[in-house]
């Protein structure tokens, strides 16, 4: 899997980094999202769906591979 962001349609409502810290981050400055690993490891390929699932612009597309 490869977790991929639009931070330029990104509102920083922070629902990824809420429901997949350790996937997840807001940038300090505008809040925007921040991917702290864009090929995370099959144990937390769910946390990323749900966190994809909970964006309200819809920002995050995960490559299945």
């Amino acid at each position: 899997m490869r977790i991929r962001v639009d931070r330029d349609r990104c509102r920083g409502a922070g629902q990824c980094a809420l429901n997949a810290p350790e996937l997840f981050d807001q940038d300090e400055d505008d809040g925007t999202v921040v991917v702290l690993d864009d090929r995370p490891a099959p144990r937390q390929h769910a946390a990323a769906r749900l966190a994809a699932a909970l964006c309200p612009n819809a920002v995050i597309t995960l490559d299945e591979e």
